[in-house]
């Protein structure tokens, strides 16, 4: 209970001292973004914050201007590795990570916390009231840069299973729990582990992740 008191201010120091490095990687990837395909540099989802209450998440832009947006079958994101929404600098910037570091701009406004739960989706959202009880634990907590089901599973596991993460995470939560997907993010990152998923839920084979991609051309 003391940690969630000095959460934030761990928040806001880690977000400072990240502030330089976040600035230099907009500045070398901005141009890159804008002229591959001269649209907008940043991506700016609309989320569900704490309590339910709606944010612009700041990402850099990995997909062509105007991309279909593709669900699995369980309402995740579709993610493959050739998928052809996704342009050149956006495959590098997706295995590295490097998309996500604007949301430290989100951490140092209070949005959101350096780890968390994953930001929720706005689809549907008639109010926190009318949310069953694991959603709403689910955002009885800042949404994270990285988390819990981030760190262990990446893009591997189902939306279901994103959810009992979650709710395991706010449940457990801990200075010591926080330390361990630390290192276990920069594991995954560095070992690019679990980055695609297919529509079933599963990691992508090359024929599978194919076909989804004619289904895109198409």
């Amino acid at each position: 209970m003391i940690y969630r008191f000095f959460k934030r201010f761990f928040d806001i120091v880690i977000s400072l001292i990240a502030l330089p490095f976040v600035l230099l990687i907009i500045l070398i990837f901005a141009p890159i973004i804008f002229f591959t395909d001269k649209g907008p540099v940043f991506y700016n989802a609309p989320r569900l914050g704490r309590k339910g209450k709606v944010f612009k998440m700041y990402k850099l832009r990995s997909m062509k201007v105007n991309s279909p947006n593709l669900r699995n079958a369980d309402g995740s994101t579709y993610n493959a590795a050739n998928d052809p929404r996704v342009t050149g600098v956006g495959r590098f910037m997706r295995k590295t990570s490097i998309d996500e570091v604007p949301q430290f701009l989100n951490v140092l406004k209070g949005d959101m916390s350096f780890i968390g739960p994953r930001a929720h989706l706005t689809n549907s959202y008639t109010g926190f009231e009318n949310l069953d009880e694991p959603h709403q634990k689910r955002l009885a907590v800042r949404p994270g840069i990285t988390g819990y089901s981030q760190a262990y599973y990446r893009n591997s596991a189902s939306a279901a299973q994103k959810m009992e993460h979650d709710v395991y995470y706010v449940e457990h939560l801990s200075f010591g729990l926080d330390v361990r997907i630390v290192f276990k993010t920069v594991a995954s990152v560095l070992k690019r582990e679990n980055i695609y998923v297919t529509p079933d839920g599963t990691q992508p084979t090359e024929s599978n992740a194919d076909k989804m991609s004619e289904a895109v051309k198409k």
